[in-house]
């Protein structure tokens, strides 16, 4: 579908950063994309696979032993999509504990793009149920169970956009108030609103002129 105006929503998303009380990018913070591109979200199939798959590897950061995370993705026919990082920490705790556990927010906006949340807020952690909404790892619940039990109504592709660059603006807006050690709106950091941007990023695809294909999870850029 045609994706909305970017300055328009540049202009409101803007707005909110000032709501927050963050500090403001420059005028000439790029747009997330050009008048006339269009948007959409990656295949339901796709987010539920990448959702289930942080799943297992935010559990291994809290203790899930490697056999039964392994033998969880390979029942799941999951293991094709977990990307080189994910598969060493998975089977052999290599990486860094505390930064595969950021993906719990990542998970987050994952569960907005599907409807699981009603809320994306950028001044909230992940809410206490979320653990609810993903696969049962402890009692070991099949991937199939989990999408059939799960009530997935992804989100227009348009509203997605929007929250994409508020998450844009954010992760520059949250840096930067860090930098100059102001308060912060509330319970979470630039971490964590990284980690959304991240998902979001990937989750949605835009074509136009300016748009390369869709990019692998490891490949996403969130340097700018």
């Amino acid at each position: 579908m045609p994706a909305p105006d970017p300055a328009a929503i540049r202009a409101a998303n803007v707005e909110e950063l000032y709501r927050l009380r963050l500090p403001l990018p420059p005028s000439t913070y790029p747009l997330v994309w050009e008048a006339g591109d269009e948007v959409e979200l990656r295949a339901v199939g796709e987010l539920e696979a990448r959702a289930a798959i942080l799943n297992v590897v935010l559990a291994r950061s809290f203790g899930m032993p490697s056999r039964l995370a392994m033998a969880w993705l390979l029942d799941a026919r999951l293991m094709e999509r977990v990307t080189q990082p994910e598969w060493h920490y998975v089977t052999s705790g290599e990486g860094d504990d505390r930064s595969f556990a950021l993906h719990l927010e990542a998970i987050t906006a994952l569960a907005w793009l599907l409807g699981l949340t009603k809320t994306l807020d950028p001044a909230a952690p992940s809410g206490d149920n979320l653990t609810t909404l993903l696969p049962d790892l402890r009692t070991g619940e099949p991937f199939p169970t989990w999408r059939s039990r799960s009530l997935v109504a992804p989100r227009d592709p348009s509203a997605a956009a929007a929250v994409l660059d508020l998450y844009y603006c954010l992760d520059w807006a949250y840096l930067e108030a860090e930098r100059r050690n102001e308060e912060l709106p509330g319970m979470i950091d630039s971490n964590a609103i990284g980690q959304r941007r991240w998902a979001l990023e990937w989750a949605i695809v835009f074509r136009g002129r300016y748009h390369d294909e869709p990019v692998g999870w490891e490949d996403v850029d969130l340097s700018t």
